[in-house]
């Protein structure tokens, strides 16, 4: 019996250390993939290390120079205690002081083209790259676009070449793809963190004029802004642009990042070499369907923006969408509500035919419509108003969709509109706003800046004033004192 029982012992070691070997054997060729990019699940666990240092070279620093007026005073003579005595009096005068800002780039040719975040260097009166080779060059900023946060600065490289990452399509992107950052945070030199897309067509108010981002977990720090997010086949899917941060007010991540889809940069990048991005341009307005409105229309679920208004001379015009029509889809993507729809159209060719799918009378159907800029017609013809008026301090203009996008106003509106007002000025001092549309003045019509320059020169005791306010007819009358 003892014979038997360390006879079968002796087998199920030798099992073992058999089955061990094959293991080893097995595992060992894996690691051997580390010269690889990863490709399979497996791999992927391994190591991202040969896709770092694929894409690491294309992605830079950026050292903005800016200026700015500044009045300095002796931290003693600041004291509440001093300011009492001697108030003002120690205060130096204003002066010009020069400050740098930090932030990350990514080269997206090899001539030297770098594409970064627009508040990295806005205001820059010089631009420093800093590859990660140690390399430097002066940049010079080709465009630069408040609306996406974005710009494209050019490198001074003489004739050599640089490593680049190629843009993929963001829309191939899905849910749980995993994703790598890579940036400067904090200043402490090229970093890289990996997460997975926790969110696509993430509404993140206030960062940009088009709501659209790629969210990620992938820890994203002050100094990543304009950096890389990479997809596992090396090419780039996003440009770093903002965090979700915590009350705290510390600035750290929390594991909530967003990035401007690559969609959005090739469309910035294609408008270099012209004065500003010129966007196509819908014509249209709606609403987003909520769960009310699904109902109401028999639809299975809540998305889609129902059209409230059309622009005469528009692409939607030209397509034959009409109010009530329900946007379902542009080019065969999914609009599931208006900063949706308006981020895709924004990220069309100009020029190019595209389908529309709608629901219209219940019925779906297929609408045609081709890309077309915003209309400049009519002229602005900005005029600020002086003399003896209600008006006076204001700028008006004759709006028109193209100056309408461009100064921050509503591009379905018509008329002529205040586009400021001076600080003091009459106007401010009666409550005249930026987009104030002049209806009427002493019942006369105001179509056009000529027709109400002619009413405001002639002296009047009464000024009885309408305007358009967020959708809303406000009439006052106002002596001549």
């Amino acid at each position: 019996m003892l014979v038997a029982y360390f006879f079968k012992t002796s087998l199920r070691i030798k099992v073992l250390v058999l089955a061990l070997v094959i293991l080893i054997d097995w595992i060992f060729p894996v690691f051997g993939m580390a010269t690889e990019i990863p490709k399979t699940r497996d791999a992927i666990k391994l190591s991202f290390a040969p896709l770092v240092s694929r894409t690491g070279p294309a992605v830079v620093n950026i050292f903005a120079k800016t200026q700015r007026m500044e009045r300095a005073q002796p931290p003693l003579f600041a004291d509440p205690f001093f300011k009492q005595f001697f108030g003002d009096l120690f205060e130096q005068r204003p002066r010009m002081r020069n400050h740098q800002s930090l932030g990350s780039g990514v080269i997206i040719k090899p001539s030297g083209i770098v594409v970064t975040n627009n508040h990295v260097i806005s205001g820059a009166t010089k631009v420093k790259v800093v590859l990660s080779d140690r390399r430097e060059f002066d940049a010079k900023i080709l465009l630069a676009d408040k609306k996406t946060d974005l710009a494209i600065l050019k490198l001074d490289i003489g004739l050599g070449k640089l490593p680049f990452i190629e843009l993929r399509d963001s829309d191939t992107l899905e849910v749980g793809d995993l994703v790598l950052a890579i940036g400067n945070p904090f200043g402490v030199g090229q970093t890289v963190t990996s997460g997975i897309v926790s969110a696509l067509a993430r509404t993140a108010a206030g960062i940009t004029d088009y709501s659209f981002f790629i969210q990620t977990d992938a820890s994203i720090n002050p100094g990543n802004s304009g950096g890389a997010l990479i997809a596992m086949d090396g090419r780039l899917i996003g440009i770093n642009t903002a965090i979700f941060s915590n009350k705290s007010g510390t600035g750290g991540s929390i594991g909530i990042g967003f990035a401007v889809p690559s969609n959005m940069v090739k469309t910035v990048v294609d408008s270099v070499g012209k004065e500003k991005v010129i966007r196509p341009w819908l014509g249209a307005t709606g609403q987003t369907i909520d769960i009310d409105l699904a109902r109401e229309f028999g639809l299975k679920r809540p998305a889609g923006v129902i059209i409230n208004e059309v622009y005469p001379e528009s692409s939607a015009v030209d397509a034959g969408l009409k109010p009530g029509d329900i946007v379902l889809s542009i080019d065969n993507k999914s609009v599931e509500d208006r900063d949706v729809l308006r981020y895709r159209i924004a990220t069309l060719a100009l020029g190019k035919t595209f389908s529309m799918e709608v629901i219209r009378n219940g019925k779906p159907a297929i609408l045609r419509f081709k890309t077309k800029a915003p209309l400049t017609k009519p002229q602005p013809n900005t005029l600020e108003v002086k003399g003896r008026n209600p008006f006076n301090g204001a700028v008006l203009a004759n709006l028109s969709p193209a100056f309408a996008l461009d100064n921050g106003l509503d591009d379905m509106k018509r008329g002529v509109v205040i586009v400021r007002s001076r600080r003091g000025s009459v106007a401010e001092r009666l409550g005249l706003k930026k987009g104030d549309i002049v209806l009427t003045i002493n019942s006369k019509k105001i179509s056009a800046v000529k027709i109400f320059k002619d009413i405001v020169s002639i002296k009047r005791k009464l000024w009885r004033i309408s305007i358009l306010r967020d959708d809303k007819v406000l009439t006052t009358e106002i002596p001549d004192n």
